[in-house]
């Protein structure tokens, strides 16, 4: 191996390639990205993505991003659609068919197919004039100067420009559905961002029996029993009508003993924390860990809509829950 060969100069060459690549579709997003837009947005069905080869691979990609932001999208490939997955395929949905030269014999093989269940056609091609493209309903030009490999040979700058184009066409119609975060986490419930937008108080709370709750009149060496029951290190303390009117905690118990408090005869009433910060049940996990760091507190009250106090969230149960 050439232990002297210039690798930063031939990363920075193929960068720069392909940047200018990418800096001449600028002038692509015209009345035909548009059009291929609307008829994504006006399509009843799913949205069909095929190509073969490197185009195959990028076509996989865009139809995963198209999928996660808001539309409905698959990719089928050329090769199985002509040996049964065409059946995948109705007459509601739109394709976009994808081949750098417009002339690849499993995609075209398709065209008349699809031109029968009259499916409307978004090509993808860096030939305006090729098969593909004069057979689509509107065609994204997706032509480049070079490839950044110097044999002209490797799909390298052509497949980055296929790629940037259906990140723009996601994009741009995951802005006109006023495509929402929440909306984002339901197609992405098993990652962070999904823990993060879907998970409330009441999915992590502790309720029932294991919220500790004692009444204003009963004594402090009788609410710590139940803070050690409970094992959160507070208790929330209620009226007869299950109102919350305050919090005791080991910081409240800490401030007693400073302050000289008769531990033997102090109710909560008199050493009670008045008002206490609460939460309320849909409140998201990950709003409440905000709070939580605000306030430095590791736990928080969580209320019904009537005042009732119906569980306690502690930052434990949020950061185990991988909410971060």
């Amino acid at each position: 191996m050439n232990q002297h060969f210039a690798f930063i100069e031939a990363g920075k060459r193929t960068v720069k390639i392909e940047l200018d690549a990418i800096a001449a579709l600028d002038a692509r997003m015209d009345a035909n990205f548009a059009r291929a837009c609307q008829l994504i947005l006006a399509c009843q069905g799913r949205t069909i993505v095929t190509g073969m080869g490197k185009s195959g691979h990028i076509g996989g990609k865009i139809a995963a991003t198209l999928a996660s932001t808001g539309t409905p999208a698959f990719f089928v490939h050329p090769g199985e659609a002509s040996h049964g997955d065409l059946g995948m395929v109705t007459r509601q949905d739109v394709v976009i068919a994808i081949s750098n030269s417009g002339s690849s014999s499993e995609v075209l093989t398709l065209i008349p197919l699809f031109k029968r269940m009259q499916i409307p056609i978004i090509s993808m091609t860096g030939n305006p004039n090729s098969p593909l493209a004069q057979a689509a309903d509107v065609n994204l030009d997706i032509s480049i100067q070079a490839e950044a490999c110097p044999l002209d040979l490797a799909p390298t700058s052509s497949t980055t420009v296929t790629l940037v184009v259906g990140d723009a066409l996601a994009v741009a119609l995951l802005e006109a559905r006023g495509f929402t975060k929440e909306e984002f986490a339901f197609s992405h419930p098993g990652g962070a961002l999904g823990r993060r937008l879907l998970v409330r108080a009441s999915d992590l709370m502790h309720a029932g029996q294991e919220l500790p709750k004692v009444s204003p009149d009963t004594l402090l060496s009788t609410a710590l029993v139940e803070m050690t029951r409970k094992g959160f290190g507070m208790t929330t303390v209620v009226d007869e009508a299950d109102q919350l009117i305050g919090v005791f905690t080991d910081g409240d118990l800490r401030r007693c003993v400073d302050l000289g408090a008769n531990l033997a005869t102090a109710t909560m009433a008199q050493v009670m924390t008045r008002n206490p910060l609460t939460v309320t049940t849909d409140l998201l996990a990950a709003e409440a860990l905000t709070l939580m760091e605000q306030r430095k507190i590791t736990a928080l009250v969580v209320e019904d809509h009537n005042k009732h106090p119906v569980g306690l969230l502690h930052m434990h149960d949020i950061l185990r829950a991988g909410i971060v």
